[in-house]
């Protein structure tokens, strides 16, 4: 099992994907967008990956060929070809016991 972390974004492997395929918007397909700064992690090569979403808004990423994720303030990390899950750092407040998705 492979674990990949790009800030606040967490890939991991994965034997099956599930959901329908996404189409890319104008930036590629965006993984994650930033909380203030306009930045986001995303993949501008879409022609060698495919995204897929669930009704559940989960995201799952079929690598066909060996993409860069970039990221503005992050290095660009390459994805070996396979089957991903996206998830997303989360914090916990132990007093409210709310958890949060961390955005960078």
């Amino acid at each position: 099992m492979l674990f990949i972390q790009q800030g606040d974004v967490l890939i991991k492997s994965v034997s099956e994907i599930k959901g329908t395929k996404v189409r890319p918007d104008s930036r590629g397909f965006v993984l994650a967008e930033g909380e203030h700064t306009g930045h986001y992690h995303g993949i501008t090569l879409t022609d060698n990956v495919e995204l897929y979403k669930t009704d559940k808004k989960e995201l799952y990423l079929k690598v066909l060929k060996e993409p860069e994720l970039a990221h503005q303030e992050h290095g660009n990390i390459v994805l070996p070809v396979g089957d991903y899950e996206i998830s997303y750092v989360k914090t916990i407040d132990h007093v409210t016991r709310e958890i949060e998705i961390v955005k960078d």
